[in-house]
């Protein structure tokens, strides 16, 4: 018997490695791999809300030693709790702690292809039933599963979106098959694993992300079932529990933070959007169309025509045959009522009556993005293009004689064209079609992009440097012509920076510091008040400061703010990638000058575009303090 086991698997095996899909898939994966091992800290990731959030964040903790710490404030935006940031717990932020930095960026943005493949076949599997009919589908679900794990979506929570399938494969085991065997058949005995492993699974995702939806989903999924088998269903309500206790477990923190710190956070007053029913329900079918910003899973370009074609033919079919019940049943249909209303919900958050219905009922969400349903969706059109193609593969005999042999055939390509697609069009996270366009426009135009790379971005070595010929000792400090992120990564203690969760009262603060910014700028203004999670000092002329650009082109060189005001808060140095025309005017003294090149031989000794100015503020210089703007 074991040796006929070992004899079908070898032949398993020798088939996949024979299936042109299985090979492209792995041509894809290797591929990846290849380009971020080969381009290591000279990628080029996606900088906007992923290298100027997350990452200094981490570098900055783990300076600190401040990943398992309790109590402890970190030097950012004036001392804020280190409860504010991060879960040790969470499997991609391990990574930031056992790795160096960029290692540890590779290696999470593989881990999250590699869940997101096998958790995709899992499923895959789970919901074939049979070997034989799970084997006589791969070649489709091979390389569906290759394009949902590659979606570019955010970064440090890569993982939680493609790990969604494992979630809801351990959730059919418990209810279908009452969990996974324990060790022991014995009739009654509790199979304890699958409990376990749903326990774990928070280690995975991320509650503000995914963790609250699923569990939303999970509770209405028992109500239903409630209601139709007439019978309690018990095992996933305990699943329930199960789940929200490993949320709670792996991110104590901000739970601690949520529900046991009464601080008033700019979560309070964050603008959501003022649209009207008509555009919030534009804004939602437009999410239908083109995913938002974090979740851009390309879905546009091939699964979306296909599978609304799919779904059309499929309730024809179901018509023609007088089978109108299961119009109502059909998976493929219920599936997309699923995109629908996570897209209605998207939009219509942005609808103040529908949002402030969802305060009333959960106050302590205030400002939650009840929105986030549809990230969702990144899993939900795959696993609708997988349907539908496996449909369309088994339905081959209705098709004309001429072609019915072809189409399972068919099936296959379309899946390994969506995986071709997602890999190489162009979206906001894709950092390897970013990592190979820029490295392929320095070899053939022989000349640098105007995006920077991680090494760039950072310029570590150049900022060593600096605080070192500064003897730099901790000092509150400011960045202007770049993102405070910089300084956070390198060691330097900020009062602004990037997070989306902080005191009320400290906003209020630094408004009075960009006071003659927002005099200057009603757009600036605006957007900051009406959000206020980027901490930065703005220009007073509407112009982006803080954009990473190679070589930033400004039209003002002013420093639009209260000097005074900075001074209250302990602020001794401004790091600028700016040379500061009214620096004299506000009292400013210049400490010095540093770049990345030799200015007398044209040298590079530091791999940086930078030429950083840092300046002294009066309170530091025993010169009067004046505020910025024009007198």
């Amino acid at each position: 018997m074991k040796s006929g086991g070992k004899d079908n698997r070898s032949a398993f095996w020798k088939r996949l490695w024979q299936m042109p899909e299985a090979l492209l898939v792995c041509f894809l994966f290797v591929l990846q791999l290849a380009v971020f091992l080969i381009c290591g800290d000279r990628s080029y990731p996606q900088i906007h809300d992923n290298l100027d959030l997350f990452t200094p964040h981490y570098v900055m903790m783990k300076r600190a030693g401040a990943w398992f710490a309790q109590g402890v404030q970190l030097p950012i935006m004036h001392g804020l709790s280190r409860d504010l940031f991060g879960s040790e717990f969470l499997l991609y932020n391990l990574l930031y702690i056992i790795l160096p930095d960029i290692a540890a960026y590779i290696t999470g943005y593989y881990l999250k292809i590699a869940i997101g493949f096998s958790s995709f076949l899992l499923l895959s599997r789970d919901i074939a039933g049979s070997r034989e009919s799970y084997r006589k589908r791969l070649p489709i679900l091979l390389p569906v599963a290759a394009a949902f794990a590659m979606i570019p979506v955010f970064p440090t929570y890569g993982i939680a979106f493609t790990s969604v399938p494992l979630v809801i494969y351990l959730l059919r085991r418990i209810y279908y098959h009452e969990g996974i065997r324990c060790g022991t058949t014995a009739k009654g005995a509790v199979r304890i694993l699958p409990y376990v492993l749903l326990f774990l699974y928070p280690a995975l995702s991320y509650f503000s992300y995914h963790g609250f939806f699923i569990l939303c989903y999970l509770c209405a999924a028992v109500l239903i079932l409630w209601i139709r088998d007439r019978r309690f269903p018990g095992r996933l309500f305990l699943s329930v529990i199960v789940l929200s206790l490993g949320y709670v477990a792996f991110e104590y923190r901000l739970f601690a933070a949520m529900l046991l710190d009464h601080t008033v956070t700019i979560r309070t007053t964050m603008e959501h959007g003022e649209l009207t029913l008509m555009q919030a329900l534009s804004t939602g079918a437009s999410e239908f169309v083109t995913a938002s910003f974090h979740s851009q899973d390309s879905h546009t370009y091939l699964v979306l025509p296909l599978v609304i074609f799919g779904a059309l033919m499929i309730n024809l079919r179901h018509i023609g045959r007088r089978e109108g019940k299961k119009i109502l049943t059909d998976p493929v249909n219920l599936l997309l009522l699923w995109i629908v209303f996570n897209c209605l919900n998207f939009g219509l958050y942005q609808y103040a009556p529908y949002r402030q219905f969802l305060e009333i009922l959960v106050p302590q969400l205030t400002g939650f993005e009840f929105a986030r349903t549809a990230y969702f969706n990144t899993f939900l059109w795959y696993a609708l293009l997988a349907v539908v193609l496996c449909r369309m593969a088994g339905a081959a005999s209705e098709f004309p004689a001429a072609v019915k042999r072809f189409v399972p055939r068919a099936a296959g390509i379309i899946g390994c064209l969506a995986a071709v697609i997602v890999m190489f069009v162009p979206q906001v996270y894709n950092d390897f079609y970013y990592t190979v366009y820029n490295h392929a426009y320095i070899l053939l135009k022989h000349k640098e992009t105007s995006r920077v790379n991680y090494r760039e971005y950072y310029s570590a070595e150049l900022f060593q440097r600096i605080l070192k010929d500064m003897d730099y000792q901790g000092e509150w400090s400011a960045a202007y012509g770049m993102h405070p992120a910089i300084l956070n990564y390198n060691g330097i203690a900020s009062l602004d920076g990037y997070l989306g969760f902080y005191p009320q009262t400290y906003k209020e603060q630094w408004e009075r510091v960009e006071a003659p910014a927002f005099a200057g700028s009603p757009w600036i203004k605006s957007y900051f008040e009406g959000w206020g999670a980027r901490v930065c000092l703005y220009s007073g002329s509407d112009e982006n400061t803080y954009d990473a650009l190679r070589y930033p082109e400004l039209a003002d060189l002013r420093l639009m703010a209260d000097i005074s005001e900075l001074e209250k808060l302990d602020c001794r140095y401004i790091f600028s990638r700016i040379t500061i025309s009214n620096a004299e005017e506000l009292g400013l003294r210049v400490v010095g000058t540093w770049s990345g090149t030799d200015p007398e031989s044209g040298a590079v000794y530091d791999d940086s575009p930078y030429i950083i100015t840092v300046y002294e503020l009066p309170e530091w210089t025993g010169r009067t303090s004046r505020s910025g703007g024009d007198a």
